[in-house]
Order: C-alpha cells, then structure tokens, then sequence
C-alpha cells in the first residue's frame, strides 16, 4: 500500500506548469494587477499555517529551518 503522502502530493507537472503560467502572467502585468492577487495567496497560507496548532518544538523547528534558509541566501 503506498504512503499517504505519496498519493496526498499532487504531480509534479501540473505544478511546474502552474508556476511558468503565473511567470509569464506577472510578466505580461504590472504589479498593481498581480501584487494584491499574490497579496491574498500569501496571507491565505500565513492563515491557514496559524491555524494548525503547533508545539513549541515544531515551532522551534521551523525557526531553525527559516533561519538556515535566510542564512543560505546571504
């Protein structure tokens, strides 16, 4: 029986498509027409992630985890 997040994860190429047609539509607009658009996506995850309870160790972990990556990017 497969993992549950196997079968949970969508492909991986109507994502890859998703994202090269919301490139090419941020490209093709200015940011006035697509800023508040990715504005309502963005807040809808930060929404949706406060609303799953979380130990202090999971929030701990993903502390660390933003940290490495902004420490990568520097």
């Amino acid at each position: 029986m497969p993992d549950s997040s196997e079968t949970d994860m969508p492909s991986r190429e109507p994502r890859f498509e998703a994202v090269v047609r919301w490139a090419e539509y941020i490209q093709d607009n200015p940011p006035e027409v697509w800023g508040p658009q990715q504005n309502a996506v963005v807040n809808a995850q930060i929404d949706s992630a406060a609303a799953v309870e979380r130990t202090p160790e999971d929030i701990e972990r993903i502390r660390a985890f933003a940290a490495d990556v902004l420490d990568d990017e520097e």
